[in-house]
């Protein structure tokens, strides 16, 4: 008998989860309020910033860095109303590949508000649907700050940063997490004075120490203004302009700014689901409890992604819920929570994955690090790009690779060589011995690996 499988948001983990139950042979529906597939990451989070990162970084590699090869350019410009119009253009393309693999697959969609209504029952609109299993994926939002409320005009979500129709004269963004450096980033490279805010004693404060303190030094260099371990005491707006009062060690100061980013994280969002009356446990910061199989308290009724516990990260949610549909669908599968990268898409990049220095150290793990400078990588000189090192984490007698650390121009790619070298319990040796093509970013990787159980050959 074709099991129903319901699942509750058509973001990353959703859609994923639907498709893979399809191929599977499940009867699926997906349910989400918005028109174009593909959740927060696709319309006002993955996507779209990493379209405007790469467009602002061309715009000042012409202005910064062409001039090493001999290239000049005069005049140049940057028509914001045509960045908007291809940002828009690639994110409707994408909905619509989304939109093609659920007619593919054989996938209902319903674009409605959806509510839990009982044991294997979901409200869709006007329409109650019955299902063998129901999947909660539906995604988190912007944390809000008290006293300093969204308008979209003057204080920006991130998703208004993004659809911002001019370059601001300056911009104060309050939180120096992923989201925060990154638009930071796009709208300093455009000509934005842009200051970052950040309650912490350091930038990204989940990264490697190591990463966290050489990507601050980069993006100082790159013309933006920290102001580190800050506490905001008042907050004032027009129409037009805002400022802030902040405080540190006492002593206080003004920051005004045409637009200011609120970008202190995100919330788990489930709103509207009939959580409570189903008994579904949450924890205290209100994520949606589950057990190994990504089942909530409630029998048949299952949670991915965002409204669970672990970074909200696009993948780590695709996992979950391809995880998720094979064993509803009977097959055996889990997700290594211990290798799931995350990456910073500055320039340069940051890419992690496994444990951080400090984390080993708080576990009493014996472990090694391992580095290999960008400087001393044939492929980086040759394209005026050595800014940036590898760090590798391995068991001081095992060699077992426990994490990975890079900083620099293509750290987010390298860094799935490393995830599936843990993903395969693979030895530093073990990466050491694997020959890479010659001139190339990975071998990096490999002399990292080198000084890990011997020396690189290569300093």
């Amino acid at each position: 008998m074709t099991k129903k499988i319901i699942v509750i948001g058509a973001g990353p983990g959703g859609y994923v989860c639907a498709i893979r139950a399809a191929q599977l042979g499940a009867d699926v529906t997906v349910i989400d309020v918005n028109k174009r597939h593909g959740g927060t990451c696709l319309n006002v989070g993955c996507i779209p910033s990493k379209n405007l990162l790469q467009a602002s970084y061309e715009y000042y590699k012409v202005n910064h860095s062409l001039s090493k090869f001999g290239i000049s350019v005069e005049r140049l410009s940057m028509d914001i109303y045509q960045l908007q119009k291809q940002k828009s253009q690639i994110l409707n393309e994408l909905g619509q590949g989304i939109e093609f693999l659920f007619k593919k697959n054989f996938i209902r969609f319903i674009q409605e508000k959806a509510e839990i209504s009982g044991l294997n029952q979901v409200k869709a609109g006007k329409e109650l649907l019955n299902a063998d299993a129901i999947i909660i994926a539906s995604g988190s939002t912007p944390r809000t700050i008290p006293n300093l409320s969204i308008d979209e005009t003057v204080v920006l979500s991130s998703a208004g940063a993004l659809d911002l129709n001019h370059v601001p004269n300056t911009l104060v963004v309050v939180g120096a997490g992923y989201i925060g450096l990154e638009l930071g980033v796009v709208w300093s490279r455009l000509g934005s004075k842009v200051h970052i805010v950040e309650a912490a004693d350091r930038i990204a404060p989940g990264l490697d120490s190591d990463l966290s303190q050489a990507l601050y030094a980069s993006l100082q260099k790159q013309g933006i203004i920290f102001h580190l371990g800050i506490k905001i005491k008042a907050f004032n707006k027009n129409k037009t302009r805002a400022e802030m009062v902040l405080e540190k060690d006492g002593k206080t100061e003004n920051l005004s700014a045409d637009k200011i980013l609120v970008s202190i994280g995100r919330v788990p969002y489930t709103d509207g689901l009939n959580l409570e009356k189903m008994n579904i446990k949450k924890t205290p910061e209100g994520y949606i409890k589950v057990n190994e199989w990504g089942e909530t308290s409630v029998n048949d009724i299952y949670a991915i992604g965002d409204v669970t516990e672990g970074p909200m990260l696009a993948h780590k949610a695709e996992e979950e819920g391809i995880a998720v549909a094979e064993h509803i669908m009977g097959l055996s599968s889990h997700v290594d929570y211990n290798v799931i990268p995350a990456v910073i898409y500055t320039k340069p990049e940051v890419a992690s994955v496994g444990f951080s220095e400090h984390q080993l150290q708080e576990s009493q793990v014996p472990y090694k690090a391992s580095k290999f400078l960008f400087s001393a990588n044939s492929r980086e000189k040759a394209t005026h790009d050595t800014e940036g090192f590898v760090k590798l984490l391995s068991h001081q007698e095992t060699g077992l690779v426990l994490g990975a650390h890079i900083i620099g121009s293509h750290a987010g790619t390298m860094i799935a060589q490393v995830a599936q070298a843990m993903q395969l319990r693979a030895n530093v040796e073990d990466i050491a011995r694997t020959c890479c093509a010659h001139p190339t970013h990975s071998e990096a990787i490999k002399e990292a690996a080198w000084n890990g159980f011997a020396n690189a050959i290569h300093s």
